[in-house]
């Protein structure tokens, strides 16, 4: 049994899979530059996610996920989506948003982000307790900034 994907390879997938998305494909040259790393670093991560299972490599064709590899990224990024819909509900700006997401998302465990996106649901549904909290974020600051 392949062992648990690390934050940083969980990093490579998601990326490679919105890569996919985006492009219809994923070269290692595209990783490296949306990632901000070295070549020579994708081809090693590459290389061990392979080995684990999780993505083949092909000449000319590029990066392509194994149906492993595509559970992982798909899973990462409906944990980031529903973190960010969390934060929005909340009205967290947008890059404060981002910053947190990438600190936090590899650190929850599926049991928090199961009992946030609950939250999350709640809230939609509840717009009258929703409002009542911002409203008293509000005040809060009010408070705090006098």
């Amino acid at each position: 049994m392949a062992p648990t994907p690390s934050q940083s390879a969980e990093d490579y997938l998601e990326r490679i899979h919105e890569l996919i998305q985006e492009k219809g494909y994923a070269r290692v040259v595209d990783i490296a530059s949306s990632l901000r790393v070295t070549q020579a670093s994708v081809t090693s991560m590459v290389q061990r996610l392979g080995e684990q299972g999780y993505l083949n490599y092909e000449k000319y064709r590029g990066v392509l996920l194994t149906e492993k590899g595509l559970e992982v990224a798909v899973g990462i990024q409906e944990r980031h989506e529903m973190l960010s819909r969390f934060f929005s509900l909340l009205e967290i700006d947008e890059a404060t948003q981002r910053r947190d997401i990438e600190g936090i998302e590899h650190h929850l465990s599926p049991a928090t982000v199961a009992v946030m996106a609950d939250l999350a649901r709640f809230l939609e549904e509840n717009p009258g307790v929703l409002e009542r909290f911002r409203e008293s974020r509000r005040l809060n600051r009010r408070r705090n900034a006098a």
